[in-house]
Formats: structure tokens, sequence, C-alpha cells
């Protein structure tokens, strides 16, 4: 039955019978008293609500001094990443009921600045990935600047790879990783992974430069191996592997058995002829 044709009693019957009540506790940053506080709130969870959708509920009807950061409420932007339970989690991707809790604690995300209460501020964890040049890099300047075409890549090039990319640079990794929490100076399992992401890209020519880049007490080697940062990707992106790789990297260079790699060249122009009576495509113009 569509639900428009429910009557409004059994609406009412079926949201009552769907719906629990949740105390929300939230631990809140104060930037003018340079304090802690803690608020509580009691919301009515219906099935299906993320707790996103909690903050937003909260926010607008019963404290509209609350802050938080979000955007698409899609598990894909990165911005609503929050410590939930003890965890850092996406406040979009985290359904209450499957919390199996009345009271839930939220707090903002370790390791970072604050900003205000649930807000963080992501300088840092952004100058860290920075480092690592986070692009291609690449000897045919004139190419890479002002291209003719795509850049040539396999799908078998691609999957060496692909796992590495999915990144949405949410900092849950660098929140759970026991590194950050004592060494400020950390790249973090992030810029780490980023950079085994970028080294392990055909069209990259950038690998014994990263290499360098990440061979340091502040890179590679200030992984404790813990997996904290792989345990709370949303993604499954598995840094603590992408660090592993790393080192197998170093390794193999201190043992001069990596050279300078040459990357793949431009896709050839097709050599396809157009039926007659299809239009010719507009100009490329990238």
């Amino acid at each position: 039955m569509a639900w428009r044709n429910v009557s409004h009693v059994s609406r009412v019957i079926f949201m009552k019978k769907d719906s629990k009540i949740i105390t929300f506790k939230i631990k809140r940053w104060d930037p003018g008293k340079g304090d802690w506080r803690i608020s509580t709130y009691t919301v009515t969870i219906r099935k299906g609500m993320t707790i996103l959708d909690a903050l937003v509920h909260i926010k607008e009807t019963i404290d509209h001094t609350l802050s938080y950061r979000a955007s698409c409420r899609m598990g894909i932007c990165g911005s609503c990443g929050m410590t939930i339970n003890g965890k850092p989690r996406l406040a979009c991707e985290t359904q209450i009921l499957e919390l199996k809790s009345n009271t839930i604690s939220i707090e903002p995300l370790k390791n970072f600045d604050l900003i205000k209460d649930l807000a963080t501020d992501f300088s840092l964890f952004f100058e860290k990935q920075t480092k690592i040049r986070p692009y291609l890099i690449r000897s045919d300047e004139d190419e890479y600047w002002n291209p003719s075409r795509e850049y040539k890549q396999t799908p078998t090039e691609r999957l060496l790879y692909e796992q590495f990319s999915n990144c949405i640079t949410c900092g849950l990794c660098y929140a759970a990783c026991p590194t950050n929490a004592t060494n400020i100076n950390y790249l973090g399992p992030q810029a780490l992974m980023n950079t085994y992401r970028f080294i392990a890209d055909s069209r990259d020519e950038g690998t014994l430069e990263r290499i360098e880049l990440v061979d340091a007490v502040d890179g590679i080697w200030g992984c404790h191996l813990s997996g904290a940062c792989s345990d709370v990707c949303p993604k499954g992106v598995d840094p603590a592997l992408a660090i592993q790789l790393l080192r197998g990297l170093v390794a193999a260079k201190a043992l001069r058995r990596i050279k300078h790699k040459k990357a793949t060249g431009v896709v050839p122009p097709s050599e396809a002829k157009r039926r007659k009576g299809i239009p010719e495509p507009p100009p490329f113009n990238v």
C-alpha cells in the first residue's frame, strides 16, 4: 500500500512501533572559554535514521548553537567524521539503532585541532598530504601542462592502486592512529597511503622522490602497525597495507633493486574511420 493512502492513525501507530527514545551526550569544545562542556539531548529515533539525521534534528529543533561539519549525507565527501561511542565514524553512514545503545556519546575527532563543538581543523592534515606531492610527477612537462590526449593506462595497471584511490580524506584513520596522538610531525596513514597510491600509478615517474620523502621516523618508520587506521576506514582503503608496501619499496631501493620508472605515454590517435552520416565531434579543447 502506498504511504499516501495509509490513514493518519495507521501512520502514527507505524512510527511509534518503529521508534525509540535515544539520549545523546555530545562533548563540545567552547573556543571562547577554551574548555569542554557536555550537552545532553533526548531524541525520538526511527528506523533508518543516522547520527547525522539526529544532529540535524537537534540543531533545527532543540539547540541552534550546536556546530558540526557535514555536506553530502552519502559517505562521499568525508566531512562528517566524528567520534561516536568511542570510535571514529562517519555520522551519515552510522545507523543509530545498529549501535544497540540507549545512550550515544559523540565527540570531535581526536588528533585534530579544535574549532568549535564537533568541528575540527584539518589544516595540518592537508599540509601533510601536500608534502608527498599528491599528483602525477612526469618528465614530459610540455605534455603535462598542455595535454594533447589522455595518458595511457590498462585496466590491469589501474588495479594496482585502485583500492587506495578510493580515499575520501575523511580523517578517520588519522584520528585513530596512535602515532599521530603522540607525534605531531608524523605524516599519518592517509598521507602515507596516498604516497603509495601515486607510486603504484603507471602514469607517474616520482617513485624515487616519494620514497625519499617517507623514508624517515616521521614517515613509514613511525607506524606502530596497530592497524587502527584500516579498522575505521569507511571505504576499505587499508592504509596499513599501503605503509607495509612502502616499507618493501624502501628496502628494495636500499638494495638498489628500484630504478627510475618510465611512465606510460599518451593514448595514440584512433585509426577508426567514421561511418557515413555520423557528424564530427566538437573540437578537442582540453
